[in-house]
């Protein structure tokens, strides 16, 4: 499945930004959710986009396309604890001080190409993880933040993570913010809490206790985390049903990141039944 398929509604935004020629959005992004492979794949189809010879499309074969695709542009750079350090940088944990004074020094230098900047955190086997103020410390993200507000012509900043939150806010106010839901599950299957959400788009502010009770109640003989995914399943459901109407979309973005939060509190140990309530309270509106 192409990432136009799985994320029309993002997909359809970037496009018409580039085509009305609105290169403010793709100054300083930030990508947020739990599918880092997919952050990670958005990054570089913008970086095609960007620089695509032959007017883009998703399976270009133009040399910037394919070079993007093998890793091997050289205006399109991963930067994590492991990729683009310079040889003196022993640093094996971080995202360093050095590598962010590589990155502005690299901009001093004039480039044929849009330049773009994709910061991650790296796991065995180069797996794509998200950026968090351990991985990326306060140091380093200050290093960067004139050039991240004000980056020269032709370049992008992309800085991929779980939660807003996990970066600094000083990161966070210099970009434009995109959560980028999971597929990973192709399953989908919501049906453990089907017959609570069927009337999902209708739920008024009054039922907001009585649908965390209904949800706190199937916590009981499944798993919380287990509940709260098939509240995700779900939603995605409705999005993938619904990917023209921008309303739906854009409250199930903010919907579905809130799901997240409340599974993230659940893994600390947070009270069940206040997560839900909590959780039900910021999506019925």
């Amino acid at each position: 499945m192409q990432l136009s398929d799985k994320y029309p509604f993002l997909i359809k935004y970037f496009n018409e930004a580039k085509n009305t020629e609105n290169y403010s959005v793709f100054q300083s992004l930030l990508f947020y959710g739990s599918d880092f492979d997919a952050q990670y794949k958005m990054a570089l189809y913008l970086a095609k986009m960007l620089n695509c010879e032959s007017g883009f499309s998703e399976n270009c074969n133009c040399q910037n396309c394919r070079w993007i695709d093998s890793h091997e542009h050289p205006a399109v750079i991963t930067v994590s604890k492991v990729d683009y350090k310079p040889e003196d940088d022993t640093s094996k944990t971080v995202i360093s001080l050095k590598q962010a004074q590589m990155v502005k020094s690299s901009l001093t230098n004039s480039s044929d190409y849009h330049r773009v900047f994709i910061f991650c955190d790296k796991g065995k086997d180069d797996e794509i993880l998200g950026l968090n103020q351990m991985n990326f410390q306060e140091e380093t993200a200050n290093a960067l933040l004139k050039t991240i507000e004000e980056p020269p012509k032709n370049t992008t900043f992309i800085f991929l993570t779980r939660d807003k939150n996990d970066v600094l806010q000083t990161i966070q106010s210099r970009c434009m913010a995109f959560f980028v839901p999971s597929f990973e599950i192709e399953g989908y299957d919501y049906s453990l809490i089907e017959d609570v959400f069927a009337d999902y788009f209708e739920f008024e502010r009054g039922e907001v206790f009585n649908i965390a009770n209904d949800l706190f109640q199937l916590t009981k003989e499944n798993d919380p985390q287990e509940v709260l995914e098939s509240v995700q399943h779900y939603m995605l459901c409705l999005m993938k049903s619904n990917t023209e109407d921008k309303n739906i979309t854009n409250r199930l973005i903010h919907d579905l990141k809130h799901v997240e939060t409340a599974k993230k509190e659940v893994k600390l140990g947070m009270n069940v039944q206040n997560v839900l309530e909590d959780m039900c309270l910021k999506i019925i509106k």
